[in-house]
């Protein structure tokens, strides 16, 4: 059997048990890109996921780190003195979301 569509499988079946934690298409997709540079140590900046226009325009996409903000997804910080640079970081619920998809990816 083909080992993405199992994981594909199981990814679904994991979501519809958590409904309310679930993050939308773009979200995920957004997710994903912020997960991505913190875990390069580079985390990237509300300007920076902003100009992710391949994932959405600019003002779907400030609405979606909103979104993601309000259900614990990700947070706003500051790094060094500089604090008008605002970070977007992961919380502990997303870094449980991606453990959750890792066991189900080697499950698969």
């Amino acid at each position: 059997m083909n080992h993405y569509l199992t994981f594909l499988q199981l990814k679904q079946t994991l979501v519809s048990k958590h409904k309310n934690i679930s993050p939308d298409l773009k979200c995920e997709k957004l997710l994903q890109q912020i997960a991505i540079r913190f875990f390069q140590e580079s985390a990237l900046t509300v300007t920076q996921a902003m100009a992710l226009e391949s994932i959405a325009s600019p003002a779907t996409l400030h609405r979606k780190i909103s979104e993601l903000i309000e259900a614990g997804w990700i947070k706003i910080a500051f790094f060094g003195a500089n604090k008008r640079t605002k970070y977007l970081v992961p919380t502990a619920q997303m870094n449980h979301h991606y453990r959750n998809l890792s066991k189900i990816m080697f499950k698969a």
